[in-house]
């Protein structure tokens, strides 16, 4: 009898995605619904709240899409401080 493996593929997740360097005004817009922050240490961080893999992909290649070096993606849990 073969086991089944329980995997989060179809659920929403929450993300932190990290870029190097700020985005002025006419970039935010491409991630508008999406919570920005600027860092001191001149990175930006675009909060990605309740996100599919589609939704997430679809950020990412906007990054790419403005040639951002992407720094880093952590799924985060929202009940606990970031």
């Amino acid at each position: 009898m073969s086991s089944t493996k329980n995997t989060s593929m179809g659920t929403n997740g929450y993300y932190n995605i990290c870029v190097k360097g700020h985005l002025d005004d006419r970039w935010l817009r491409w991630f508008e619904g999406l919570t920005v922050a600027l860092l001191d240490s001149g990175e930006t961080v675009i909060q990605a709240p309740n996100v599919d893999q589609a939704a997430l992909f679809g950020i990412l290649h906007r990054i790419r899409d403005l040639g951002l070096e992407l720094i880093s993606v952590q799924k985060y849990d929202p009940d606990t401080e970031i």
